[in-house]
């Protein structure tokens, strides 16, 4: 249910948060309270994308039981009860409660405001072609909060957060490829549907526009030439998936989705580098 065994969403949504750290940490360096965040930040991580895929998993338990991929999960193939999923629920809420407590009261108010987000997302699917968006909006929202726990939220986190937005439509466009069959027969909304034959030109608009937004945030931060090399470095890699996936799309998807915990690292990377130097 917490799909510990598949810890890529683990890494897609704490990068943000240490991102978020990081950038706010270019104008006067690192500092060793952060030696407490970093790690914190990565017990919350596990502790709220497993909650994450358990709230979603109990929510669409009917339509996972008629999409081949996830048919098999616990809910659906009755391996695990609904009453035990919320029991399982609640236990890691609780742990991502005893994080919450330790953040800093401006950390913990942003944090608080992620709450409807996630809350809402399982239905995104349902009712918009553009549930993908949604999720970047939830799944990025790390990079507030790690902002926070440094200083602040500025208008450069503001710009780092929508790129990785923008960054998250992309790759999870990219994995709605391997369900566009089922969801059409469902009639579950995505991007991978919604773009069609083009889906190749839109993830990679996406990934230009991530690439611009999170160029900007870590040149407002104070990055300099380092934010320009890592923006570079981040476009090729959104190059080199498009142009993987222009071959067998559906065949590729989930490696070239996987790949992109390596373009979370370059961002990652050049903002503690650029807080280094």
């Amino acid at each position: 249910l917490a799909r510990w065994d598949r810890p890529g969403g683990i890494w897609l949504l704490l990068l943000p948060c240490w991102m978020g750290l990081a950038q706010m940490r270019i104008p006067a360096g690192f500092q060793w309270i952060d030696l407490l965040w970093i790690p914190l930040f990565a017990i919350g991580a596990i502790a709220m994308r497993g909650a994450g895929c358990t709230w979603n998993d109990i929510q669409d338990r009917d339509i996972d039981a008629q999409v081949a991929r996830t048919s098999a999960r616990p809910l659906p193939s009755g391996d695990v009860t609904l009453q035990q999923a919320y029991i399982f629920l609640g236990a890691q809420v609780a742990v991502g409660f005893l994080v919450w407590l330790c953040l800093p009261n401006d950390a913990k108010i942003v944090a608080l405001l992620s709450i409807p987000l996630v809350a809402a997302y399982p239905y995104m699917k349902r009712i918009t072609w553009w549930p993908q968006a949604w999720l970047g909006f939830t799944f990025n929202f790390g990079a507030l909060v790690g902002a926070a726990t440094a200083t602040s939220v500025t208008g450069a986190t503001v710009v780092l957060y929508l790129g990785l937005v923008c960054w998250t439509v992309a790759y999870d466009t990219i994995y709605a490829l391997q369900d566009r069959e089922d969801d059409a027969i469902l009639g579950v909304k995505s991007t991978a549907r919604l773009f069609g034959d083009k889906v190749l030109t839109g993830i990679f608009v996406f990934h230009l526009i991530a690439t611009a937004l999170i160029f900007l945030g870590a040149y407002f931060a104070g990055a300099g030439r380092i934010g320009a090399l890592l923006a570079l470095a981040f476009l090729g890699h959104g190059i080199w998936q498009v142009s993987t996936l222009s071959k067998q799309r559906e065949a590729r998807a989930l490696g070239v989705f996987k790949s992109n915990i390596y373009a979370g690292v370059i961002v990652l990377v050049g903002l503690v580098l650029a807080a280094f130097l």
